[in-house]
């Protein structure tokens, strides 16, 4: 059997902690399924190697589609748009800085919706920030997109409502530079498949010795900090008080 590896330790650390603190751990078989990758494919495509995974990637979706639409119509009691018309709205932002303001917009409960019945717009509810445990915390694990020419496959990610909101890239300590590499990979993402950062607002990269963080749209490094840096380790505190939901 082979041995865990350093990075896969660091990242099993981290969904302990998140679940201690009040994060539902969703096992990557589960989330993606929420996510839609059962859908049946051709027989022809899921006997080639490599390529089921990608191909249900490529028709899955950012997010846990039920559990989302799910607390829009428990927020918004007139919401009358489908599920696919919610999810449609999500997916047709841009894919550039201008769509994670939007969408940060969104999660701010800055959205609007028709409501036909009295002909004017409401607010739009996607979190419950006046009782926060009306809210569903969620993290999962080797989360994978792939967008029919990259794919991307991140190690850990918190969701609230179904909705993707924060990325942990884990590295291994013995790596050298190993923090400046996992922003590196946050770096690559943004150019291969920048559908991942319109709902992820924040990042981090950590080998259970650093952990730097910073908004998911402005990555240069001098807006990239370290948090409670005048603690040497100490990764079950900062993932604790950097996460708590």
């Amino acid at each position: 059997m082979p041995k865990p590896t350093e990075h896969k330790t660091v990242q099993d650390r981290i969904l302990t902690y998140a679940q201690e603190i009040g994060w539902r751990f969703v096992p990557r078989k589960e989330a993606e399924a929420k996510r839609g990758f059962n859908t049946p494919l051709p027989p022809s495509l899921g006997k080639q190697k490599g390529v089921e995974i990608q191909q249900k990637a490529q028709q899955g979706s950012l997010y846990f589609d039920d559990t989302l639409y799910q607390k829009v119509k428990e927020f918004n009691p007139h919401y009358n748009e489908t599920k696919g018309d919610l999810i449609k709205r999500l997916n047709n932002l841009s894919l550039d800085i201008y769509g994670n303001r939007d969408f940060l917009n969104l999660l701010q409960n800055q959205g609007k919706y028709f409501y036909q019945a009295e002909n004017r717009e409401l607010d739009l509810i996607l979190v419950d920030y006046d009782r926060p445990e009306n809210n569903i915390y969620e993290v999962t694990e080797e989360y994978y997109i792939h967008n029919g020419k990259y794919g991307t496959r991140e190690d850990v990610v918190f969701l609230i409502n179904g909705i993707p909101v924060l990325v942990i890239e884990c590295k291994n300590a013995n790596k050298n530079e190993a923090i400046a590499l996992g922003i590196d990979q946050i770096r690559r993402y943004h150019r291969e498949t920048p559908e991942l950062f319109i709902p992820q607002m924040l990042f981090t990269a950590t080998e259970a010795i650093g952990f730097a963080y910073g908004v998911t749209w402005n990555i240069v490094r001098r807006n990239i900090f370290n948090w409670k840096d005048e603690e040497i380790g100490q990764l079950e505190n900062k993932v604790k008080t950097f996460c708590h939901p």
